[in-house]
Order: C-alpha cells, then structure tokens, then sequence
C-alpha cells in the first residue's frame, strides 16, 4: 500500500510539472484595440510566479478637441492549452483622464476604473507573443460611468 501511495504521488508530481508552461519574465509590445477611443496602448508585462503575472497598459491621445490618457494594472493567472497556446483571466482596475470639448461644452474628468480580462495567448519559438483578448471596463466618473467592452490584438516583444 506504501509503494502504491509512493507511485501515485510520484505520477502526479510529474503530470503537474510536465503541465506547467515557462512565461516571460517580461514582454513588451502594442496592446491594439478599441481602448474607449484612445486606440493603441503600449503594454508591458511581468512575471510574478511560474503561472501569474502583472500587466500594465497605457493609451493616450492628443487633438485639437481633447486630450486624454488611461493607465491599466491586471493581475492575470496563465494556463497552459495546448504546446505553445495559453489562456488567461485577469483582473484589475486603473485610471483615465479626458480633457476636452464634447458636442457642447468643455469636459475636464479624471476617473476610476475596474476591469476584467479573458483571453489566448500564442507563445512563438522566437521571442513574440501574440495574444488575443476581451475587457470589459466599467467605468465610476460623471464622464464615464458606464460599461464597456474591448477586444483586443496584442503583439509582444518577450525578454
């Protein structure tokens, strides 16, 4: 009964260990979706553990109208699918400011965020990792105080 219990431990320690994916300790690279209107952000990844991580994104935009930024933290937990796909969900929060005219007056506002994240993850041989994700951000601001979704393509340098 020992040695079974022996056995059975050993294959599981193995089955868990040959399960677990290698994250990068860092990536960098463009976040490129909808991001309320501000477009592209600049995304920068880094390892926490041998399965979680942070991810810190910003976007901005400047016109002859407005100009306006937002900053995102998600603490995200990577799985392994299959070979070099992974997915991930996350969760986490951040800041935005908008400073501008809308269609009649001049808005000036700095709010908070929560947000959410879910997605699949390419990791490529070389040091490019391709992502494909869904946010949903709902937003506590005069000026943004609703919910809202973004889909979006990252593209990432990994070191």
């Amino acid at each position: 009964m020992k040695k079974l219990f022996l056995l059975s431990v050993a294959v599981l320690g193995f089955a868990f260990t040959s399960n677990a994916q290698d994250i990068s300790e860092n990536a960098i690279g463009l976040r490129l979706g909808d991001s309320d209107g501000l477009g592209a952000e600049v995304s920068y990844q880094r390892a926490l553990g041998d399965n979680n991580r942070l991810e810190a994104d910003l976007g901005w935009r400047s016109s002859n109208n407005y100009n306006a930024f937002k900053l995102t933290g998600i603490y995200q937990w990577v799985m392994p699918l299959d070979g070099n796909f992974n997915w991930f969900v996350g969760a986490g929060g951040g800041l935005a400011s908008f400073d501008g005219k809308d269609a009649f007056d001049d808005v000036s506002e700095t709010a908070l965020f929560v947000a959410g994240d879910i997605g699949i993850e390419y990791n490529f041989d070389i040091p490019l990792l391709l992502s494909l994700d869904f946010r949903p951000e709902l937003g506590f601001g005069d000026f943004s105080d609703d919910l809202d979704f973004d889909i979006a393509l990252g593209i990432r340098y990994q070191f």
